[in-house]
């Protein structure tokens, strides 16, 4: 039977991105695979396009995964995307995929877990800083000194992908915490003061709703001027800490590293994580 391409409109919007999307079909509508790219639109970000690309296992090598590739392809070039970025498991069928098509590994990140029963080692405090913690949206006294705390974050490893600076305001700082409120998870922050007040590093857990399964790790940062003095493994600790007592049915902790960026991940090593898989982020200059 012939494979047809269905174009969709996807109701995934966002403040920064949109996503276009292909359904791959027999003729009688039987669905096959399917084909997302997600367009950014900051500015730091527009040059870049995300794919997500699915065929049946039973319905491959029939050439429907090119099929869907060439459409997302001309699709990245007709909104002027540069390079096209897709996360696929290493040595997995979609890492090889990618790669016979051209794709090259931009970065490659290593996730981890750690159980949360597992004791927490003693971590010493940090002389001259203090941890607070929130749930939710940030207090309107601090929502700026977090805003700018996340500029810690532009000199993330990025690999061989280019990027500029992701820019945050007070508004997506709290549109971003709303979100998660929205999905029906819980949201926590610890964050490290100065003997200013101002929030100089920080770092965000994602529970499920049930309080069950396994927390999601997102941005760990601390400012340049503040680091090489502990913060980051006396805000992790006490966030580990904290996640116990409050979520005592949740089973674990996850986080996602790039592979170059050693600091972080000898301080999550210290704290019991241990490496699970590698993803590779495979990219295709246009």
């Amino acid at each position: 039977m012939s494979i047809r391409l269905i174009p969709l409109t996807d109701p995934d919007y966002r403040p920064t991105s949109r996503r276009i999307a292909w359904l791959a079909a027999e003729a009688d509508g039987t669905p096959v695979g399917s084909a997302f790219l997600r367009l950014d639109s900051r500015n730091s970000y527009s040059h870049l396009g995300e794919l997500e690309l699915t065929v049946h296992p039973a319905e491959r090598r029939r050439g429907i995964g090119s099929r869907l590739l060439d459409a997302v392809v001309a699709g990245a070039r007709d909104h002027d995307v540069q390079t096209l970025l897709a996360d696929v498991t290493v040595k997995s069928i979609g890492d090889q995929f990618l790669q016979r098509y051209g794709f090259e590994i931009g970065l490659t990140l290593v996730y981890t877990r750690r159980e949360l029963s597992d004791p927490v080692p003693d971590v010493p405090e940090v002389p001259g800083y203090r941890l607070i913690s929130w749930d939710g949206v940030v207090p309107d006294d601090l929502v700026q000194s977090f805003t700018d705390a996340r500029t810690g974050m532009d000199d993330a490893p990025t690999g061989s992908i280019s990027v500029g600076p992701d820019v945050w305001d007070v508004e997506r700082t709290r549109h971003a915490a709303q979100v998660v409120a929205q999905r029906g998870e819980h949201l926590s922050v610890v964050a490290a003061l100065d003997e200013t007040g101002r929030i100089v590093g920080f770092t965000e857990l994602v529970v499920p709703g049930d309080g069950k399964g396994d927390g999601q790790h997102y941005g760990t940062a601390v400012l340049p001027a503040h680091r090489g003095r502990g913060l980051a493994l006396w805000m992790k600790a006490a966030q580990i800490h904290q996640t116990r007592h409050r979520f005592p049915d949740l089973d674990g902790l996850l986080t996602d590293t790039v592979d170059t960026n050693t600091p972080m991940r000898r301080t999550n090593a210290h704290l019991g994580y241990r490496p699970g898989y590698q993803v590779n982020r495979r990219k295709l200059d246009l």
